[in-house]
């Protein structure tokens, strides 16, 4: 099923109710649409920008988001000469660049490192999901670090937020939106409904949400969009719903009602185009490509992935699926690395490089492999690694960042950046300056307080 966020009230204890448009039917409930004073200023480039080629260089983006965060000692930056109280289970092995090593259990993407930059030096404060989420998704600290705070109308928005309002007046005749979020919202705790910040548009306004795919794409009977007996009859209908528009017209039209329109509208775009329909069918695929991706939520959501980018969707989030398979190993950590994690991450990440690559797509596609945080150097007594926002590792790929680097380094322990440390919001800028969005521009939240888009710079060192 596919949801457009429809209405989010929030006071100041946090989400209290979560309504969405459902598609099927074209019903629904009335939005909750905040504006944006003066919207974006003027795009002003600087210095850097005049010898870059780079800037505008990714057509699309694909942000592969691991919900709960790996242990990047057991992973990416691998630290064999650590202490044993931190030192991996698992052996380093070499990749396809020399005098570069990776886990033992990620042998496919071993293969490919030409392909990919290692960014081992990310680093920021905050060690709860929640917020952490927020940063890293957005590029901007949460405005209440110290809590466990949920979705809000005061969030900064995320990147599909950001890219369905930079596009917002252009033609898009295929009928997908800018945004798109798979295996979504994987981010929700359902046993006390707490929708984490970070995924949504914030105080953009709803209308800016990036579009969802709840449903896995492994599951037999995907389905995104319903099945239609009649085009007609749905083309009436919206006949008849423009009519009632227009007779409401006459009247003070609420910013809800107003909303509530760019719904319907988005949901009519989505039922009656034939591209969106296509891409959205990964049962088109061939069979032995899709056993490639691995028939995982992730892998197929990588491999549908692929398929919206190649539609024209220019920004898609795969979320790592919520279940008693993700990354937040309090516990057990080596075990459901090896049995669990990193076959489903190699086989799905792997396959989608590769398939990006084959297809000539991989040079015009930005691929961004992150988390909220990293996980502590020590291991803690129930074999286990809890919660480290000191130092991480984030994999790019694609859009002209050439493959087989290592930017910055962490200490003997992957505790601390002792080169080149990043902070997410100069990762969101490389991101947005890939994408060709000036990092500098100026929103406006509802109150018309100005918000740099990023406070930090793009990674100059990676950018030809």
């Amino acid at each position: 099923m596919i949801t457009i966020p429809g209405r989010a009230i929030q006071n100041c204890e946090g989400l209290t109710r979560r309504e969405w448009l459902r598609i099927g039917g074209l019903t629904g409930i009335g939005g909750l649409g905040i504006g944006v004073a003066d919207q974006l200023a003027a795009r002003a480039l600087g210095s850097h920008d005049d010898r870059k080629s780079s800037f505008g260089r990714a057509k699309s983006c694909i942000v592969l988001f691991m919900f709960g965060a790996p242990a990047h000692q057991d992973t990416w930056d691998m630290k064999p000469g650590a202490p044993s109280e931190v030192r991996s289970e698992f052996r380093p092995i070499a990749t396809s660049v020399p005098g570069t090593q990776i886990c033992e259990h990620l042998p496919r993407l071993a293969q490919l490192a030409k392909r990919y930059t290692l960014i081992r030096s990310v680093t920021h404060p905050d060690n709860t999901h929640t917020v952490a989420m927020h940063y890293m998704l957005t590029g901007m600290r949460h405005k209440r670090p110290t809590t466990n705070p949920q979705n809000a109308s005061d969030d900064f928005p995320c990147f599909g937020a950001v890219m369905n309002y930079d596009r917002r007046n252009r033609n898009r005749n295929s009928g997908l939106p800018a945004a798109m979020t798979l295996n979504g919202p994987a981010n929700q705790v359902s046993a006390n409904d707490h929708i984490f910040p970070g995924f949504f548009a914030g105080f953009l306004g709803n209308r800016f949400n990036p579009m969802f795919v709840s449903q896995h794409a492994n599951l037999p009977d995907f389905r995104p969009l319903p099945l239609l007996d009649s085009t007609q009859r749905l083309i009436q209908r919206k006949g008849l719903l423009d009519g009632l528009t227009n007779a409401a017209d006459k009247l003070q039209r609420s910013v809800a009602t107003s909303s509530f329109g760019d719904y319907h509208e988005q949901a009519f775009q989505l039922l009656t185009s034939p591209a969106a329909r296509h891409a959205l069918d990964i049962a088109l695929e061939e069979p032995r490509l899709r056993e490639r991706y691995g028939g995982t939520p992730f892998g197929q959501g990588c491999l549908l992935a692929r398929r919206l980018v190649e539609a024209g969707v220019p920004l898609v989030t795969v979320n790592w699926e919520r279940d008693d398979a993700y990354w937040d190993t309090h516990a057990d950590n080596f075990r459901k690395h090896r049995d669990l994690l990193l076959p489903n991450l190699d086989r799905g990440f792997s396959a989608l490089l590769e398939d990006l690559d084959d297809r000539d797509l991989l040079d015009e596609t930005l691929v961004v492999c992150l988390s909220e945080f990293g996980r502590t150097p020590k291991i803690n007594q129930n074999a286990g690694r809890d919660h480290w926002a000191g130092c991480n590792t984030v994999v790019l790929a694609g859009a002209g960042i050439e493959g087989g680097q290592v930017y910055g380094a962490s200490d003997r322990e992957a505790a601390w950046p002792t080169d080149n440390p990043v902070r997410p919001g100069d990762l969101a800028a490389t991101i947005y300056y890939l994408l060709g969005i000036d990092p500098r521009l100026v929103l406006r939240t509802p109150e018309g307080q100005p918000m740099h888009l990023s406070d930090g710079e793009p990674i100059w060192g990676l950018l030809g």
